[in-house]
């Protein structure tokens, strides 16, 4: 028998049988398409992260204003898209390992070495964990930014999109963006892509959350840009009774028969309650 509890990871011992489902007809599930825009950018002093604030379920969106952008260290900040738990849990974890890590050693986190441990831990899943992810940070070494594809293979880019929404959002990039940006015209930028992600992509919705990290700290701007507020109705949709015409009335009479009043009741059971 097969030692599946010292194995790392998820256990895949029902390929087999799975595969022998599906060549008899049974249909084999599907994965789940799961929306939103995540985005970052280099700047002349720092990173600049961005998400959407749409959760979905399948076609319902579940919630308008929830957040993407999850806590590493002081210095590192990580967006996520795909499955909202997968993204919440690894990050959470992550953070937690990065915080030993600064205790064991002494030192200042560095932004690659929560890259490595992202990357080794999806793929050690591979690609069962639907998490992409763009990491950000500065540290002593100076600005990085990083995707983690759910099966572990990374890019360093100095402008980088993930999610449902990406290509709408890298349309922004790919035009507009400039090496040694200033801080204002790159939050400017990173709304503009997020924007597009919202406006072009039903996984992508609601408000834009920016995160800007500096050698001098991080400034979370929740909210910054709120594109989709409800606005006051500008007239009153009722209508008077009587607008809608209809061709006949049917009014049908029910005879209740008061002679069925008793009830059985099993053995052992209670009688209801009919009064």
């Amino acid at each position: 028998m097969a030692d599946v509890y010292n194995k790392a990871g998820f256990d895949f011992s029902n390929h087999v049988r799975n595969s022998f489902l599906q060549s008899k007809g049974v249909p084999f599930p599907k994965a789940t398409s799961t929306g939103t825009t995540i985005v970052g950018c280099l700047f002349k002093d720092g990173i600049v992260l961005g998400a959407d604030t749409r959760a979905t379920e399948g076609p319902i969106v579940a919630d308008k204003n929830c957040e993407k952008i999850h806590y590493i260290t002081d210095n590192i900040r990580c967006c996520g898209a795909g499955t909202a738990a997968d993204t919440e849990f690894t990050t959470a974890l992550i953070s937690s390992n990065m915080e030993l890590h600064a205790l064991n050693s002494g030192r200042k986190p560095r932004v690659v070495t929560a890259m490595t441990m992202l990357k080794q831990y999806l793929f050690r899943h591979q690609g069962a964990i639907g998490a992409a992810l763009v990491l950000g940070g500065v540290d002593s070494t100076g600005a990085h930014l990083f995707t983690v594809a759910p099966h572990g293979s990374t890019d360093k880019l100095p402008y980088v999109t993930m999610g449902s929404g990406s290509l709408a959002a890298m349309a922004v990039f790919e035009s507009q963006w400039r090496k040694d940006l200033d801080r204002e015209s790159a939050i400017n930028l990173v709304s503009a892509a997020i924007s597009a992600g919202i406006f072009n992509d039903l996984g992508s919705g609601s408000n834009v959350d920016v995160c800007v990290i500096t050698a001098e700290g991080t400034t979370m701007l929740r909210n910054h840009v709120t594109p989709n507020e409800r606005g006051a109705k500008e007239k009153r949709y009722k209508f008077r009774l009587g607008t809608t015409a209809w061709t006949k009335e049917s009014v049908r009479k029910f005879v209740v028969d008061e002679s069925v009043t008793q009830i059985s009741v099993p053995a052992g059971g209670e009688a209801m309650d009919i009064s």
